[in-house]
């Protein structure tokens, strides 16, 4: 067993504050954890971690190691990059956290492509509920509206997009259309979860949160659409997603939100041939689909 073994499980309780989920990140069982973290400590003469019923934090001996830890990480990230680029096998895991527009609407359908391209490759999509720590390793790319000013990121961005207002043929068949912005209080709207947003760009229109306003409030962007699709009432949709649906109508079209994706990767990781390729490949989707996001 090489102490890089230990180190590794050292920094996965550090990041996660459990052994349990630290054993799940791993696949590792917990006890496993537990005696790996304990040989750790016993080899470098000091506590590195507390335990309590809150779970688990570093020690001030932990604190000192832990940037020593990712030191070691960032040298054998490199050394896998450096193999990786001469055998030109893309293998392993690549996660890529986006938003659920972004993910869902624009680039599942286009993963595919991704796979086929490398079949050893094995791709996680996840949803970018809140800014996902990539120095933490918990994605390997991120989608996100909002750039982060700090940290050893490569941050670029992908593309300007828009979002307007819908509403479903059955539902203008119903209820008419409103004419202007006041006309939609008499209307009801389907929003997102106030409470729920984690970045102030996520707030697409801030009246639709206003007394008066009828609102039912999915905290789920597809559940948004796909309310808005039923004729359930009238919302705030990405028009790459919603251009083309053919019982989709946009209204109110001097409405318009304007916001920007970028593709945010950590330097030290970015070399890694899995994590390139796939940066390269949301690059090129994104390049090649400029019309659909004008």
């Amino acid at each position: 067993m090489s102490n890089w073994d230990h180190v590794r499980v050292f920094l996965a309780v550090a990041r996660t504050g459990q052994f349990l989920s630290a054993s799940r990140a791993l696949s590792l069982d917990h006890a496993t954890v537990a005696r790996r973290i304990a040989l750790l400590e016993e080899a470098l003469g000091a506590q590195l971690v507390s335990r309590s019923t809150a779970g688990v934090s570093l020690t001030p001996a932990g604190e000192t190691f832990l940037g020593a830890a990712e030191d070691m990480e960032t040298a054998w990230l490199d050394a896998q990059a450096g193999l990786s680029q001469a055998d030109r096998v893309v293998s392993g895991t690549v996660r890529i956290g986006a938003p659920e527009g972004f993910g869902g609407f624009f680039l599942a359908p286009r993963l595919g492509r991704l796979a086929e391209r490398h079949p050893q490759l094995t791709i996680q999509l996840v949803p970018l509920q809140r800014t996902l720590s990539l120095s933490k390793r918990e994605a390997d790319l991120a989608i996100v509206i909002d750039p982060p000013k700090d940290g050893r990121l490569t941050v670029r961005k992908l593309t300007d997009y828009g979002l307007g207002f819908y509403a479903a043929r059955t539902y203008l068949d119903r209820h008419g259309a409103p004419e202007d912005e006041p006309g939609l209080k008499r209307h009801l709207l389907v929003s997102s979860v106030m409470d729920l947003h984690y970045s102030e760009a996520q707030i697409y229109y801030q009246p639709a949160f206003d007394a008066g306003q009828r609102r039912l409030e999915c905290a789920s962007v597809s559940a948004q659409f796909e309310a808005v699709r039923a004729g359930v009432g009238v919302g705030i949709l990405h028009n790459y997603a919603a251009r083309d649906v053919a019982d989709l109508v946009r209204i109110l079209p001097a409405i318009s939100i304007h916001r920007t994706y970028h593709l945010v990767a950590h330097v030290d990781t970015r070399r890694i041939a899995r994590v390139d390729q796939a940066y390269r490949f949301v690059v090129e989707e994104v390049d090649g689909a400029a019309g659909l996001f004008r």
